[in-house]
C-alpha cells in the first residue's frame, strides 16, 4: 500500500509586490496575519506553508 501524504500540497500563488500577507486562509485553519518580504524570487509562509512567488515582470527592487 502507497504511503499517504501527510498533509494536501501548500497552495502557489502568483504576486506582484514583494510585501505579502498571510492569515493561512481564515477560518477555521487559518493563523496570525503575518507580513512576509519576498527577497529573492519566493518565499514560504512558516505557519501554512503557502508559497508566495514573485510573478514575471514584477519590479525587482528593494520592497517599501
Amino acid at each position: 500500500m502507497p504511503d499517504a501524504p501527510l498533509s494536501p500540497a501548500a497552495e502557489t500563488f502568483e504576486v506582484h509586490d514583494r510585501v505579502v500577507a498571510c492569515d493561512g486562509g481564515g477560518e477555521p485553519l487559518g493563523h496570525p496575519r503575518v507580513f512576509l518580504k519576498i527577497e529573492d524570487e519566493a518565499i514560504i509562509c512558516p505557519y501554512c506553508s503557502r508559497h508566495y512567488i514573485l510573478a514575471a515582470g514584477a519590479p525587482r527592487g528593494a520592497a517599501h
